[in-house]
């Protein structure tokens, strides 16, 4: 997006510091070890942009949570309360299946789990984007964007990563992952009015296929695809900065899957230690 471009139609939050949590899966988990950090650094967080796994974290953050309640969420956070095969998917003639999850049984844990139903209930400005299948444009929800969706709509639709979940349809538009454009939206950022970034990137790297990976079929080539498109997007998020300062906080998980739901205390852990590095790097830049 050109710097001179403003997504959004109405004034920025005055200055301040905005925390930009990206998407990649379970990986968001390290997103709450950041806060941890963030808070025991008495930097004060502003506002918050959300993608994917990342708009369920900045969505609890700005409701008012703390890294104690999120921790104790995602240590109870299983793969059956996210993932449920859709069977039809899997049937002679399923390719013609929007997703091979079901989306209502990821809706239904995301009803019972957001602290807030609407962006009106929120103690913090945030915003969380998906993309169009209709115009292949980022859309916004939240504070300054589109407020009127619910909350468990726009969060929905930012985590409705292809093939995986089926798309959002939220009026006449059909929704997919925020990440699918900008899986680490630190110049949606700048554009907001922020003084400050603190960027948290969780996506996954590029590294040697297992063997016989290609073998599990189009699921596994899929993954590997959306993996190479998030790797670009982070290689270009940041070329020929021009904007403010960034604290760019990179966890050592990018080798790690999406889908690993037993390594919850390490991500936790990893994204404590990483976002006190960059902090420490920072103060001595």
């Amino acid at each position: 997006m050109p710097e001179s471009q403003n997504p959004f139609p109405v004034p920025a939050p005055v200055g301040g510091t905005v925390l930009v949590l990206g998407g990649g899966g379970m990986k968001g988990v390290a997103h709450i070890g950041v806060w941890k950090a963030l808070q025991e650094a008495g930097i004060e967080v502003s506002a918050f942009i959300g993608t994917s796994i990342g708009s369920m974290m900045a969505t609890g953050l700005a409701s008012g949570w703390g890294w104690r309640e999120l921790a104790e969420l995602a240590r109870k956070l299983t793969k059956e309360d996210i993932v449920a095969i859709n069977r039809r998917a899997v049937l002679f003639g399923g390719v013609r299946e929007e997703a091979v999850f079901r989306g209502d049984h990821f809706r239904a844990y995301l009803e019972r789990t957001l602290p807030i139903q609407a962006f009106s209930e929120l103690q913090a400005p945030l915003r969380l984007n998906a993309v169009s299948l209709v115009t292949g444009d980022e859309v916004w929800f939240g504070s300054g964007a589109n407020e009127e969706v619910p909350v468990v709509d726009a969060v929905y639709a930012s985590c409705a990563i292809p093939i995986y979940f089926p798309p959002a349809r939220i009026g006449s538009d059909i929704l997919v992952d925020g990440g699918v454009l900008h899986v680490l939206p630190v110049r949606q950022a700048a554009a907001w009015g922020a003084e400050r970034i603190v960027a948290v990137d969780v996506g996954s790297e590029m590294t040697p296929p297992a063997e016989k990976y290609f073998e599990r079929g189009m699921v596994a080539i899929h993954e590997r695809v959306l993996t190479l498109n998030l790797q670009e997007q982070r290689k270009r998020c940041l070329d020929g900065w021009q904007g403010p300062p960034v604290v760019y906080i990179r966890p050592r998980i990018g080798h790690l899957g999406g889908w690993d739901f037993g390594r919850t205390q390490y991500f936790l852990e990893e994204g404590y230690r990483a976002a006190r590095e960059a902090l420490e790097a920072a103060d001595a830049a």
